[in-house]
This record gives C-alpha cells, structure tokens and sequence, in this order.
C-alpha cells in the first residue's frame, strides 16, 4: 500500500510497505479522508514538539472498517478515531485524564499516522459515524479539541470569551464557546480569516491587532472590563504572551495552542488579576461524544470550514503551498 512519510523538516516520500495485518485487539481501517491539522504543519516546517522523524503525518481521520473485533463495530461502518493512545494505568489515567496520559502516544505525532491507505489502530479507539458524512467525520477531532478546551474554561452565560486565532482549531472553540453561552470575541493578523470569522455563527465581535488597538476595542466591547476567558489558539509565541494583558481581573488563560519556547508573564500584572492560566491538551471521550451529538443535531456545520481539498497523490507537491497567506486556507483535507 501506498503511504506519505515526512521523514525531515520540508520533506516528503511517497513509499509502498505491506498493509496491517489483522490482530484480535486492533482495527484494520481504510482511510477515506485526512486532516491537515496546525500539528501536520508544525511537523512539516520542524517547529512541532514531540516529534521526531521520519513520521506518517495525519490523526483527523474518517475511515471505513475493513476487520474488527470490537462488538458493535461492524465491516464497511463509517468511523473516526480517537487518536490519542493512553497507557491506562497512570496517574492521568487513573484520575479521568487519559488525554494527558503520561505516556501518551498520538497518532501521526508521536507513532505514525493516518497519511496512507490503510491503518491498524485500537479497537478502543473506535467511534460510531452515527450517519455523519465523511467529510464531517474527519473535522470530529479538532472540534473535540475546542469541546475540551471549553469545558476545562467553564464558561458562565454571559461572559466574554477572546479567542486569538481564527483557524480550525479557535473557530471550534468558538462554537463551543457559543453553545456554552458565551460572547465571543476573534482576533487574528490575517485579514481573510477575521473576514471568515466575522460570518461565522456566533461571533460577533472580531478583531485584526494589526488594523486597531486590541485594549480600546475589548473595553469598548465588554464595557471596560476586559474579558473573564481569553484562550490562545495560535501557538505562536508572540501572541501567547500579549494575551496576558487583555484578561479581566479574575480571569482564566486557556493554552490550547501549542510551542516551543517559554513563556514571559508580568507576574505583578498577572497577580494582581489572580488570574488563572491553564492548558487545554488534546480530548476525551465526552468531547468527541459532544461534538458528534451536536453535528447531528447541526448545532455545527463542519463542511463550512474546509476551504482546500488535495487528492492523495499530490498532497507532497501541495502541501508547502498552504502556508502561504496568499492561499487563504482554513481547512485543508486530503482526499483518499
């Protein structure tokens, strides 16, 4: 079978290998499509932690079943995975937290992915496709992504939520946030994603730091206040750091985006807040089970975020282009 393998920063190879064989306690699954997730990006450009090469990239999947033995899992169902493999007897696991298991293995980051035509994974791994589309299945993960990082916020009614970010990734924790009944207020440097998320249901207030003052517009939106929830969905650095100073006093900081490099706080400024800074790592089971319950119930609407589609064939030819501002991605899916 035919798979991509990034095996160094800005390089794929295309290879053929033996497919999966079937064990007892595994799933022999045939990709159907892939996203390309910031983590994939990441990965290809050398700046991802937790990583080492070569690797087959891809852990945003949907897939048919070719061979399971999990009961009420059948052959030809449509699925998606949980790709986060937990060891199940550590500290995280014990206490409920299997997300953050210390030994965590993620599909396509730290054990090879979903970039080929057929995977062998766990049967635990399993989610029912419960009708959802193929294209639906494979956005399931990285809205489970803003399913967690909102309920670890807690949002109450009302309050105000900036989320830097507009990607895949922050415009589903946007949803989330709305759902929760939260104001949402977006704020990215790209232009054609703030223009996107200013369309987007449920955010109303959108903000391009590099257009206008981001503290004069948050006091005007929130009536001086600032806002209780501020969550980075950027990973960059820079952002990271300037989003202390827009938390309200009293407020949480929600990491979901992820770097490498340290964190720089004014612990006066922060203290004085008694803030709360928090990270927000991958999903559980609660999550992935919310978000396919809210896609059937078309709480949310996944095929509105894929803006780039690339056939399996040419995803190496394709895939140094998406970092280009110019292509106005927001979601990018490989198509098997």
């Amino acid at each position: 079978m035919k798979v991509l393998v990034c095996v160094a920063p800005g390089k794929f190879e295309s290879k053929e290998i033996d497919e999966p064989a079937h064990i007892d306690d595994r799933s022999i699954l045939e990709i159907k499509r892939v996203g390309i997730c910031g983590t994939d990006l990441h990965a290809f450009e050398g700046t991802q932690p937790y990583f080492t090469y070569p690797r087959i990239l891809g852990h945003e999947l949907a897939a048919e079943i070719v061979e399971t033995g999990r009961t009420g899992f059948s052959k030809g169902e449509l699925v998606t995975i949980m790709p986060y493999f937990n060891c199940g007897h550590c500290i995280a696991c014990k206490n409920g937290k299997p997300n953050c298991c210390a030994s965590l293995q993620v599909f396509g980051v730290h054990i090879d992915g979903g970039m080929t035509e057929y995977i062998s994974v766990p049967n635990y791994s399993l989610l029912h496709g419960n009708g959802l589309s193929q294209d639906a299945l494979s956005l399931v993960e990285p809205f489970a992504i803003g399913a967690h990082a909102i309920r670890r916020a807690d949002i109450r009614p009302g309050e105000f939520v900036l989320i830097a970010g507009a990607g895949p990734i922050g415009l589903g924790v946007a949803a989330f946030a709305k759902i929760a009944g939260g104001h949402v207020i977006m704020m990215d440097t790209n232009q054609y994603r703030v223009d996107f998320a200013s369309k987007y249901p449920g955010v109303p207030y959108t903000i391009n730091p590099t257009k206008e003052n981001p503290t004069d517009r948050l006091k005007e939106i929130t009536n001086g206040d600032m806002p209780t929830i501020v969550i980075d969905a950027t990973g960059n650095q820079q952002a990271i750091n300037n989003l202390f100073q827009y938390m309200a006093h009293g407020a949480k900081y929600i990491l979901v985006g992820l770097q490498k490099k340290p964190i720089t706080v004014d612990h006066p400024e922060f203290h004085k807040r008694e803030g709360t800074l928090m990270s927000s790592r991958n999903a559980t089971l609660q999550d992935f089970e919310q978000v396919i319950s809210c896609m059937e119930k078309n709480l949310i609407a996944p095929s509105d975020y894929i803006s780039h589609r690339i056939p399996f064939s040419q995803v190496a030819e394709k895939f140094g282009g998406l970092f280009d501002p110019g292509e106005n991605v927001i979601k990018a899916s490989i198509q098997m």
